[in-house]
């Protein structure tokens, strides 16, 4: 492990889990890297003027007004999220239907917050009305726009809807993802439960967000309270994962583990000979973790080598060569003691464990809507085992509410009669969250 600390960031350090043993001929080596981040204070944080830029989208289309409560939970939340800016952050009020407005401060670009200007865009949010379709691309592709005035390290999107995005296409939603990926980092919200859970989890992926579903709209304030918080905690922006391999070897996959599971192998871009660059966005005082899987050339017992060199790099505000933030090393050792080579580092085993939870529970909530009940019954009895095994209790609850659970250490479960839709599409949006390995 390795740290790099600067006076103006916070200190980030890498921490590498593996079982660097590989038999004879071996060729695949798993590592587990941990990144944290501590003591962003020496900074300012995005309290120091011009450090972020902050804009809310909020849905006012037409089904907004069903229950009317929806619109007005929803200005309600945007108020908190609005009070909740720190002074000095440059922010906008954008209402998303099926063109994308800007409701504050309204002349195209970003106002920038204080007592004043808090006050202002409260009073602007009390006369949003609900009307019209759903455009999602639009609203980002104007969150981009304004964000792109401000120069600033930090820009951030947060985005609720509470309904399809049924006003352009698929392919218009993915083109606005693909211009907004790695300008600006997006949360996003379903509230309610007639929005598509794939389309909201999608935002979020590709901007490297998170996502949730609020299905009661009165919780909305709360929820846009501690997004708009964390925002506030992040304090530097476009940091990638770069990892270096020798001649010969190639990375397999990459993906975070902890706290969601997110694939992060097709988001590459080369950063040099035989190295490459991995997004992981934002950061603040947080830790998370990341599966690399390397291949690397056969070798003879006896022999060593350095599987991948992990690095944490962030841009050089002067325009220079990317700053290095802190460094790990992936080892690889071939031996002929079977029991070494064959042993599974506990935190590799229990990622593995988590990542498979993901796929399953989506796997098997696609076969309980196909009507394939058999193969829905036996993913999310697979899901049951694997969240008891690895202490997800988050997960197990939320599983609990779609399936009767007979016996959780063998995943044995029948699938509920009648599920409420709220709790299926919370599973479903939940289901990439992850615990911790627990502490040996």
């Amino acid at each position: 492990m390795a740290n790099f600390s600067k006076s103006n960031v916070p200190q980030f350090s890498v921490d590498v889990y593996q079982n660097a043993y590989l038999p004879e001929g071996g060729r695949e080596v798993n590592a587990i890297v941990t990144v944290t981040s501590t003591g962003g204070g020496t900074s300012g944080g995005v309290s120091a003027p011009g450090a972020a830029a902050v804009v809310i989208m909020v849905d006012c289309s037409g089904s907004m007004d069903y229950p009317p409560t929806k619109m007005r939970n929803a200005r309600d939340a945007t108020a908190a999220a609005v009070d909740t800016l720190r002074d000095g952050v440059a922010f906008a009020v954008v209402a998303g239907t099926h063109v994308a407005k800007e409701i504050y401060p309204g002349d195209g670009s970003l106002a920038v917050a204080d007592a004043r200007t808090r006050a202002e865009a409260k009073e602007a949010l009390r006369r949003l009305s609900a009307g019209g379709g759903t455009a999602i691309g639009t609203w980002l592709r104007l969150a981009d726009r304004l964000l792109a005035s401000a120069d600033v390290a930090i820009r951030h999107g947060i985005l609720l809807t509470d309904g399809r995005n049924e006003h352009e296409s698929p392919q218009d939603l993915r083109a606005a993802l693909d211009a907004c990926a790695g300008r600006f980092t997006c949360d996003a919200r379903g509230v309610g439960t007639d929005w598509e859970v794939k389309e909201v989890t999608g935002i979020a992926s590709a901007l490297l967000g998170t996502a949730d579903i609020v299905a009661d709209p009165a919780g909305l304030a709360a929820d846009f309270t501690r997004m708009m918080e964390d925002a506030m905690g992040k304090e530097v922006a476009d940091v990638a994962l770069r990892l270096w391999t020798p001649l010969g070897a190639e990375i397999a996959f990459v993906k975070q583990v902890a706290p969601t599971v997110e694939e992060l192998t097709g988001r590459r871009t080369e950063a040099g000979p035989r190295a490459g660059d991995y997004p992981t966005g934002s950061w603040g005082d947080e830790s998370r973790d990341y599966h690399l899987c390397v291949r690397v050339p056969q070798a003879a017992v006896g022999q060593e080598m350095l599987a991948a060199r992990v690095s944490l790099v962030r841009p050089d505000p002067s325009g220079g060569a990317p700053q290095a933030l802190s460094q790990g090393l992936v080892r690889a050792v071939w031996t002929d003691d079977m029991a070494a080579s064959t042993s599974i580092n506990p935190q590799v085993a229990h990622y593995t464990g988590q990542a498979e939870l993901a796929q399953v529970i989506q796997q098997g909530l696609d076969a309980r809507k196909s009507g394939d009940f058999n193969d829905a019954t036996a993913k999310l009895g697979r899901a049951v085992q694997l969240a008891a095994a690895s202490g997800n209790e988050d997960t197990a609850k939320l599983l609990s509410k779609v399936v009767d659970v007979v016996d959780a250490a063998t995943g044995t479960v029948r699938l509920k009669a009648k599920v409420a839709e709220a709790d299926e599409m919370t599973l479903e949006t939940r289901s990439t969250k992850t615990v911790r390995v627990k502490k040996q």
